[in-house]
């Protein structure tokens, strides 16, 4: 076991029993790194990531990698929903030396925490064309051991372009509603005018577009809302359980990357209940709810907290718990509500993913296959509504995904937000009062004399609370203050 088991984070925690040598982010590992002059290999990464758990298994519990990792280098585990500001720094540097970011982040660093080289995942021999992790070790080893100026000199054209880009702000003034629909003018030459979102796979749910285009009204409006109706039809969200998984492999939103984090449910939730505002189309409605469901039923601490995300495996498959082959549909169901469920939700005996297995998206809207089978819509509704109960509870007897139960308090004050504009706009109390036990919650455990701090799990992490940690709990009790008008949150 190594210095990570007393971490208060559930991604470090994961790798405690690695034969890696690791070190938490902080003074003893640089110290060890000074001392002894060796490089640092920083690895940053998330519980509910596929790619971060296919390195570990790949890599770090290999014992000749992990072998080669203890020789040459101090190696740091680090979680980057805990360290929001350790990762963005060197994303900012793999973007420079790749030209793209992600997570693993996989960087290499002298003993002082300069990057001199930053990439994401690497296989443990070359293939997908990405060196293979052990040359690329032994490589970084070599070049640190035998090439002092290069790496002083990549050092400083690194630090040199990234202090350039944090200079090189705005300046002071707001930008005016003139310049913001020209930025938003900008953007119309990527919207995807069949699907939806931007440009082409992978496509995120980019909610805060959304939002700023349906707060500009015509002619961007309806391009959110379209984009909105279209990701709900298809397999990014949960057809069964609710929520919506981070994002689209592919441009029809069908094939998700299947985690599902917090902070995308709950600006979803916003995001929908705006849309029933603009619309009074009750589809957003019935989205808006069924993720506020999911958020209470899937996602909270007893104490009101909310959890910060589920896993994309399950068993070490992708997507394994939200898959449906087509036998198991006619086996537990007749053969006309097998029918029925397997023309609503696309089901077919080929599939539309690996191994005949099917994402479930709505193939047809409750209106349509009302009309084909000659049924009164609200009777289908209602069918296909308790037909879903039976999936749902058959798929609760499978082996869940993990759930990181971090209690982060940005992510919080965003599902503070949604579920109190969602209980302001449908009139549910019982989702402001779940905004308000999660409010508590912060209250309880992460504000301590007056000063914020990052997450909670069993106890209050070390890290204080970043800026977007108050803006976000800001933003949560504002919209609670509108649902209520109790002006404790207001103070």
């Amino acid at each position: 076991m190594n210095r990570l088991a007393n971490e208060t984070s559930p991604y470090l925690r994961q790798h405690a029993h690695h034969p890696v040598d690791w070190y938490p982010w902080g003074e003893e590992a640089f110290a060890k790194a000074q001392a002894l002059n060796k490089p640092i290999l920083l690895s940053s990464g998330y519980s509910a990531c596929h790619w971060c758990h296919v390195m570990a298994r790949e890599s770090f519990t290999n014992e000749r990698i992990a072998a080669i990792m203890n020789e040459h280098f101090i190696n740091i585990k680090v979680d980057k929903e805990e360290r929001p500001d350790v990762d963005q720094v060197y994303q900012q540097a793999c973007q420079l030396f790749t030209g793209q970011g992600g997570w693993p982040l996989t960087g290499f660093l002298t003993p002082q925490g300069e990057p001199f080289f930053v990439g994401t995942y690497f296989p443990p021999k070359a293939r997908y064309g990405l060196v293979g992790f052990e040359e690329l070790l032994l490589e970084m080893a070599r070049i640190y051991r035998e090439g002092p100026e290069t790496i002083r000199h990549t050092v400083k054209i690194i630090k040199h372009t990234l202090t350039g880009q944090r200079s090189s702000g705005y300046g002071g003034s707001l930008a005016t509603e003139q310049e913001i629909r020209a930025s938003a003018e900008r953007l119309l030459p990527l919207y995807d005018g069949e699907y939806g979102g931007f440009g082409p796979a992978p496509k995120f749910p980019m909610v805060n577009l959304w939002e700023l285009f349906l707060s500009l009204g015509s002619p961007f409006a309806p391009l959110a809302l379209k984009t909105l109706r279209i990701m709900a039809q298809g397999g990014i969200q949960d057809q069964i359980g609710g929520g919506f998984h981070r994002y689209s492999t592919d441009r029809r939103w069908l094939v998700p990357h299947f985690e599902k984090m917090l902070y995308d449910n709950a600006l979803l939730c916003l995001a929908y209940s705006h849309a029933y505002q603009f619309s009074k189309d009750d589809f957003f409605r019935e989205i808006a709810c069924k993720t506020a469901r999911w958020l209470l039923r899937e996602m909270q601490h007893p104490e009101g907290g909310f959890y910060a995300a589920l896993d994309a495996d399950t068993e070490g498959e992708e997507g394994k718990y939200y898959l449906w082959h087509y036998d198991t549909i006619q086996e537990l169901f007749s053969s006309d509500d097998a029918d029925l469920l397997c023309q609503y939700y696309g089901i077919t005996p080929q599939g539309n993913f690996a191994q005949g297995q099917n994402i479930l998206h709505r193939s047809l809207e409750p209106e349509e296959l009302a009309e084909r089978i000659g049924l009164a819509p609200t009777v289908l509704k209602e069918r296909l509504s308790a037909l879903k109960q039976q999936m749902l509870a058959h798929r609760e007897k499978r082996v869940r995904p993990f759930r990181d139960e971090k209690i982060i308090t940005a992510w919080n004050g965003l599902a503070i937000a949604g579920l109190a504009l969602a209980g302001r706009v449908f009139d549910c109390p019982a989702y402001i009062e779940a905004a308000h036990t999660a409010w508590a919650f912060i209250r309880r455990h992460l504000w301590i004399e007056g000063r914020l701090y990052r997450s909670y799990l069993d106890r209050r992490s070390r890290t204080p609370g970043f800026l977007e940690d108050y803006a976000y709990l800001v933003f949560g009790l504002v919209e609670l203050y509108q649902a209520t008008f109790r002006e404790e949150y207001l103070e």
